[in-house]
């Protein structure tokens, strides 16, 4: 049995989130949550896709941190979806981060953008 996500999923879902953003579809889950965080981390929410793109830019298939494999969604919005979290050590903010998303009809969901704080799964 092959353990998924593959190398090549991830590689296309990032591929497909990065192209999602380009294009301004962009959805977040809890707003009340990605303010506090970008507080945090230190940026406005208003510059969020820009932030996206910048980080989608950073994050590679190897800093998969979710199950395997992925879990699914149970937000509303983005119910029974597959989500795809990943923590890695970004440039753009000089810490170790941790952004979990879900992608529907060409949008790309925001569920988490943090300073990770090493909690839950890690492949």
């Amino acid at each position: 049995m092959v353990e998924r996500p593959s190398h090549r999923e991830l590689s296309s879902k990032l591929k497909e989130a990065r192209a999602a953003v380009e294009r301004g579809a962009i959805g977040v889950i809890n707003s009340g949550a990605l303010a506090e965080d970008a507080i945090e981390l230190g940026y406005l929410v208003e510059e969020l896709q820009e932030v996206l793109l910048e980080i989608l830019g950073e994050v590679k298939p190897g800093h998969y941190a979710g199950s395997r494999p992925p879990p699914r969604s149970y937000e509303r919005e983005t119910r029974d979806l597959e989500l795809f979290a990943f923590s890695w050590m970004s440039r753009r903010f000089g810490c170790r981060v941790y952004l979990k998303f879900a992608l529907k009809e060409g949008t790309f969901w925001l569920v988490s953008l943090h300073v990770d704080r090493g909690r839950g799964v890690r492949a």
